[in-house]
């Protein structure tokens, strides 16, 4: 109940309403033949929100069952305990938690089971604070993602409330109207531009700014981009609904459709942990084609 994300909602849910506020002003006045710069959709933005409230319980039970596997890991398995009331407890902590989420999210990216947990969040065409509260329900990756952190001697509530101090950074870099900051800042923290960049659906942007706080991780392993141009946001293959379920499991149903259709075990395995828009190639001599494949390859873009 001490989850510092529950005492940000009424601060998420301000700042949310004072932009599409805004919004609905310049909407009026801009003459972009495209969605306005960071402009609401009403029904986009009610299913994100809604996704968002769905999650904070969601999450609180996956976390819940983390809980029981990160105290026996800590308890029994882990070969110190870390104070803390050390504050480089919490360093690490915190910079563990970011290292591991900038993996995860990249793993999320290029294995497409784990893609349909996380492309919900990509699924909105537009770009603004209520897309940030478009967050997936399943956060069994991220719970095995932190696994090394009890391991290291970090009491399973600081893995939690880091994570939470990660995701409330995250809220406010999903913006269209912060433009460029300080370059110092901009080189070693993930910003609007960054997100932007990487919630986009253009070429340039695929695969690209995974950092949760710190953007060093993508310039440290080579999936940095530059904000070349304002992106197309969404995913490269868009799912036109606001039904929040089907946002929700579309992949999943994309993935056991096409496992499905399979003629070889290889397939199959391809199109579970394969990357987004995997498809199989023909058995050489034969001029079958290949099934196409129903999963949309991610798309990297500000979140």
């Amino acid at each position: 109940m001490r989850d510092p994300v529950l005492f940000a909602i009424p601060f998420f849910l301000l700042l949310l309403i004072l932009e599409w506020t805004a919004a609905r002003t310049l909407d009026q006045l801009s003459t972009d033949e495209r969605s306005p710069s960071g402009s609401y959709q009403r029904r986009d933005a009610w299913a994100s929100i809604s996704m968002g409230l769905v999650s904070v319980a969601t999450t609180g039970a996956w976390k819940l069952l983390a809980l029981l596997g990160y105290a026996a890991i800590y308890a029994y398995v882990a070969p110190w305990h870390l104070p803390s009331t050390a504050w480089y407890t919490w360093v690490v902590a915190i910079v563990g938690v970011d290292f591991l989420f900038y993996a995860y999210h990249r793993i999320a990216h290029r294995v497409r089971l784990v893609w349909a947990t996380h492309q919900a969040h990509h699924s909105s065409q537009y770009f603004n604070f209520a897309t940030a509260l478009r967050q997936k329900w399943n956060n069994s990756g991220e719970i095995l993602i932190w696994i090394p952190l009890p391991l290291l001697g970090i009491p399973p509530w600081m893995v939690f409330a880091s994570f939470s101090v990660n995701l409330i950074y995250q809220f406010w870099v999903h913006t269209e109207r912060i433009d460029e900051m300080w370059r110092p800042f901009e080189y070693v923290f993930n910003t609007p531009s960054h997100h932007r960049v990487h919630h986009g659906m253009d070429p340039e942007y695929l695969d690209k700014n995974y950092g949760g706080i710190l953007i060093l991780w993508d310039r440290l392993f080579g999936t940095y981009q530059d904000e070349l141009f304002r992106p197309h946001y969404g995913l490269t293959k868009q799912v036109s609904t606001y039904n929040i379920w089907t946002l929700q499991t579309h992949e999943y149903v994309a993935i056991a459709r096409d496992v499905t259709r399979a003629d070889r075990m290889r397939d199959r395995l391809g199109y579970v942990f394969g990357p987004p828009g995997w498809t199989p190639h023909p058995l050489v001599g034969s001029d079958a084609a290949a099934p196409a494949s129903s999963g949309g390859a991610p798309a990297t873009s500000r979140p």
